[in-house]
């Protein structure tokens, strides 16, 4: 289970125009090119929680480490040569579809798969050593300053604004866009997404001002995203709200994701709950356990399922490749449709 994003740490929003030109599939060698587009405006200065990080010029081998970064990069033409395996969606050694398909789309060959346990924790550093990229990009992760500081003897490190775990699916794009020298780009694809975020709200007014807020059962007690998590925060652009007690709960100090022990559940009040589970059975005992009963929304049976990983992934948060994935974001806007229209 991917505990940095899916348990600890979703729209007809299509593809943009820019991501579908970019889409492409594929594992390079140390010698191959990540066949950037030429940037301009370098050097580039990115201030993140570690600093500043200078990127002297355009970067033509990129690795990217945590989520979002490489499907960033790939909308924006550019395809990372090094990339970190999600081992909790798809097993070692596969990619994810909307990253597959991409490379293959444009012919580019897979990038490779930089070994993660799963948690983003340990960084395999000479894997990255052997990679040879010229920049770095973690804007989405959980890098440590010793990781950077590591990391930053083999190339330029970009890291996350503020806090581990909880840049925006928006910034995201747009810092990688920064690093790339593609600022132009970025904001073309960040304008078509957000269009498209908006066409959904539009075509869903029954979302405007409802409640929500988003587990996962931890058995004993629930992981409660916070309204910093980047899976909740996407949902209020559709005209949706993070439920009062999300907030008023939160014991996280301004991280993701907190417990909330099953003796409070009775406290989580929202119009809604969206659910995060492994499989679609224990979407199903979710749904039956008796001491969730004690959530009203869950009482009232007002619950939105994400499950599989796969599907949790792509919604957790959407990146430039999968908002407009069929059986993500999509697929969760008609959930929630569904269970505000019982």
């Amino acid at each position: 289970m991917r505990l940095r994003r899916s348990l600890i740490a979703v729209a007809g929003a299509a593809v943009t125009a820019i991501a579908l030109s970019a889409c492409a599939s594929g594992a390079a060698d140390a010698e191959g090119s990540s066949a950037a587009p030429a940037g301009e405006g370098f050097p580039v200065t990115i201030e993140h929680a570690f600093g500043e990080t200078v990127i002297d010029e355009a970067p033509e081998r990129v690795a990217t480490w945590g989520w979002g970064s490489t499907e960033a990069a790939v909308a924006l033409g550019v395809y990372p040569v090094a990339i970190a395996e999600q081992v909790w969606t798809v097993g070692a050694g596969n990619y994810l579809p909307w990253v597959e398909e991409a490379y293959d789309a444009a012919g580019e060959d897979l990038p490779a798969l930089l070994t993660d346990d799963g948690s983003g924790s340990t960084v395999p550093y000479e894997e990255i050593i052997e990679a040879a990229p010229d920049v770095i990009l973690a804007p989405y992760s959980g890098l440590t300053e010793e990781q950077y500081d590591t990391l930053s003897e083999i190339a330029p490190v970009v890291a996350y604004p503020e806090a581990p775990w909880t840049t925006a699916w928006d910034e995201n794009i747009r810092i990688t866009a920064q690093a790339l020298g593609l600022e132009a780009e970025g904001d073309a694809l960040l304008d078509d997404i957000s269009g498209g975020l908006a066409d959904t709200a539009a075509a869903h007014p029954e979302f405007a001002g409802k409640t929500f807020a988003s587990v996962w059962d931890g058995d004993g007690f629930l992981y409660v995203y916070s309204a910093a998590d980047p899976r909740v925060s996407v949902l209020t652009e559709l005209g949706l709200e993070v439920a009062p007690s999300v907030t008023e709960l939160d014991t996280s100090d301004g991280a993701f994701v907190y417990e909330l022990s099953y003796e409070q559940l009775d406290k989580l009040d929202a119009d809604f709950i969206v659910a995060f589970s492994d499989s679609k059975e224990q979407a199903e005992a979710f749904l039956a356990k008796p001491e969730l009963q004690a959530i009203p929304a869950v009482a009232a049976g007002k619950v939105a399922q994400v499950y599989d990983p796969v599907t949790v992934s792509s919604v957790s948060p959407p990146t430039a490749l999968s908002f407009g994935w069929q059986g993500g974001l999509p697929a969760l806007v008609d959930e929630i449709a569904g269970v505000l229209g019982q």
